[in-house]
């Protein structure tokens, strides 16, 4: 007997099957396969948007070699300062093969390791600070309004991404990128608020601003 062709075989009555038809059935009323939940779209750009609050500042990134049999093994060190701008901010060191790679380690480190700084109106600091860490040793002093960011460096990104705007520090040790961080970063870990200082020393906010206010004038 000849085959029919393009027919696509015989149905179960002996005619020809329809065309579209399956063994699981047509693809018309209750045959179509099932969509896609939409649910892994909405949880991908609720990360987008959470990636997109925060403000990543590479700050070095160094190049190693390891001498192994047959050659040299490069690897790459970076080390990112990562923060909303809002008054938290983090750092993270990360090692790969690649570039990229090593920096995405740093990043996600960064993220994970924000600490919360307290700024007066939302542009500086309270007071001023310094922080020591290794051969590093930092001074970051509060600023009038209209300064800007007087800082080099390292620092520079850390207030970038911490959301300071009127800063003045200077790094008094060594240069090193990662002892510099350190030692910021130790710094704005002994920064406080008066609301802080107040409830510390069983006062009203009020008196800790107004004996602050009145040393000033006096100076």
């Amino acid at each position: 007997m000849a085959r029919t062709q393009g027919g696509g075989g015989r149905g179960p009555g002996g005619g020809p099957r329809a065309p579209g038809s399956g063994p699981r059935g047509p693809r018309g009323e209750g045959g179509d396969r099932p969509q896609r939940s939409r649910r892994g779209d909405g949880d991908r750009q609720g990360r987008d948007r959470e990636e997109s609050e925060f403000v990543e500042k590479l700050v070095s990134i160094n190049r190693v070699a390891k001498v192994v049999k047959g050659g040299r093994r490069f690897g790459f060190a970076a080390l990112v300062v990562a923060g909303d701008s809002k008054g938290r901010v983090g750092h993270g060191s990360g090692k790969a093969r690649e570039v990229p790679e090593a920096i995405r380690k740093a990043t996600e480190q960064a993220r994970r390791s924000m600490i919360r700084v307290p700024l007066r109106d939302g542009r500086t600091l309270h007071h001023d600070i310094i922080g020591r860490f290794g051969a590093g040793e930092v001074v970051v002093r509060a600023a009038p309004a209209g300064t800007g960011i007087i800082a080099g460096g390292p620092m520079r990104a850390i207030f970038e991404a911490l959301g300071v705007q009127d800063v003045v520090a200077k790094s008094v040790g060594t240069s090193n990128p990662h002892n510099m961080v350190k030692a910021t970063f130790e710094a704005l870990g002994h920064s406080t608020n008066p609301r802080a200082v107040a409830a510390r020393r069983g006062k009203k906010v009020s008196e800790i601003l107004g004996r602050r206010e009145g040393t000033e004038a006096r100076e």
